[in-house]
């Protein structure tokens, strides 16, 4: 009977242990979360809530937009540090960006394509993991120092009214 229960509670222990943050497998999925293709921009910089439409149409920027329709919509905007440069590499692209959806996309007749985007918070390049056949990226969250401030205050506002 002992050995039955022992049997039981291991069973029922390996069902409700959470998978482990260790694990491979669980880290693939974690980084797959914050990889996004990167869109890199000449002579403009989105910042979020920014709505703004844009005319692409470099090659591997076609091939980022392509890639983004039909998935989560999300790509990282990078402006380029010189506007010159008609191919860039990733040392080319500043390592801040922003992260958007895209709208709206419109294919236009002479191969170039007008993309509707709206930024929607910054993030900061980690690495890149990809230059072919476009740009992707390892990201994570800017941290935003104002509101992080304003959140501080709030909870101490939050506090005070709660003790009285």
């Amino acid at each position: 009977m002992i050995e039955k229960e022992e049997k039981i509670s291991k069973t029922a222990e390996r069902k409700t242990k959470s998978p482990c943050a260790e694990c491979p497998k669980n880290k693939k999925k974690q980084t797959e979360k914050n990889i996004y293709p990167v869109l890199p921009l000449r002579d403009i910089v989105v910042f979020p809530h920014m709505i703004v439409p844009l005319f692409v149409g470099r090659e591997k920027s076609v091939n980022a937009l392509d890639s983004v329709v039909n998935g989560d919509k999300q790509i990282l905007l990078v402006s380029q540090k010189d506007s010159a440069v008609d191919n860039p590499k990733s040392d080319d692209l500043n390592r801040t960006g922003t992260l958007s959806t895209v709208l709206q996309l419109l294919r236009l007749p002479d191969g170039t394509v007008k993309v509707l985007i709206e930024g929607i918070k910054r993030a900061k390049i980690e690495e890149f993991i990809t230059e072919t056949p476009y740009f992707q990226a390892h990201v994570s969250d800017y941290p935003d120092e104002e509101n992080a401030e304003k959140e501080q205050d709030l909870n101490a506002l939050f506090l005070t009214v709660k003790t009285q």
